[in-house]
């Protein structure tokens, strides 16, 4: 079991879904770039060597049972990192997009700032990455809509570069948006009167493999996302009102 070294302990979670063409790069770009920091992959029921590759590379590896999708992997690796005492999780994804070198920028603002959560936001280096058509609108309409709730902007509502705090992860080891998990988690956070920032990161194409998300499933991530922040919004006013 990987267990933290110091009270500030940072642990990088990288889950993966038939990553085995990326993930050995992955992991070895974390360690290289931190090599004190312990590094678990969430193997998502992958049908290809993701395993294999990420203990190659000297990852900590959980190999779930069955596939639960990205959230309820993301919420597997927040319930044992919170178990096992870590005060900061940093998320990045098992495909290569997210650039390990930006990690210490996302914890720096995670220790140093009075904040729960830190995203690693692509918008905010004065350069816009190429996207497809889908994902641009996409991303155009959760700015309107978390400006509306959050009363805050969000550059990259979608992005998956992610850091939370011990408070944080307390909330999302107990409760976690299980399908593109991104915008609803903001919502719980703001729900809970915490607060979040946006660091400036560089996305890179994917190292191996072929995205999954089609034009189709855009639309479809568009209302799903809607669908569950109108249930989080519905929820808490409920108990508000009963409480």
């Amino acid at each position: 079991m990987i267990r933290p070294q110091h009270p500030d302990s940072l642990m990088i979670l990288i889950p993966a879904y038939n990553e085995g063409g990326a993930i050995r790069r992955v992991v070895t770009e974390v360690r290289t770039q931190l090599p004190q920091i312990p590094v678990l992959v969430l193997d998502d029921c992958s049908t290809d060597d993701t395993r294999t590759e990420a203990l190659a590379a000297g990852a900590g590896v959980i190999s779930v049972p069955y596939h639960l999708g990205l959230g309820g992997c993301v919420q597997a690796g927040y319930r044992y990192a919170y178990d096992a005492g870590f005060s900061y999780v940093i998320r990045i994804d098992g495909d290569g997009q997210h650039d390990p070198r930006f990690i210490p920028d996302l914890f720096a603002a995670l220790r140093h700032s009075p904040i729960q959560m830190v995203i690693g936001s692509r918008y905010l280096n004065g350069k816009v990455p190429a996207t497809s058509f889908a994902r641009g609108i996409g991303i155009w309409f959760f700015r309107q809509i978390l400006r509306l709730i959050l009363e805050k902007e969000v550059h990259d509502p979608t992005s998956g570069f992610v850091g939370v705090n011990r408070q944080a992860l307390e909330v999302f080891a107990r409760s976690f948006p299980l399908e593109y998990p991104e915008i609803e988690a903001l919502v719980v956070l703001q729900r809970r009167q915490f607060r979040f920032a946006e660091v400036p990161v560089v996305m890179r194409p994917r190292m191996a493999g072929v995205s999954t998300i089609t034009a189709l499933k855009s639309f479809y991530y568009v209302l799903h996302v809607l669908l569950g922040v109108v249930v989080n919004i519905l929820k808490y006013e409920g108990k508000r009102r009963k409480g």
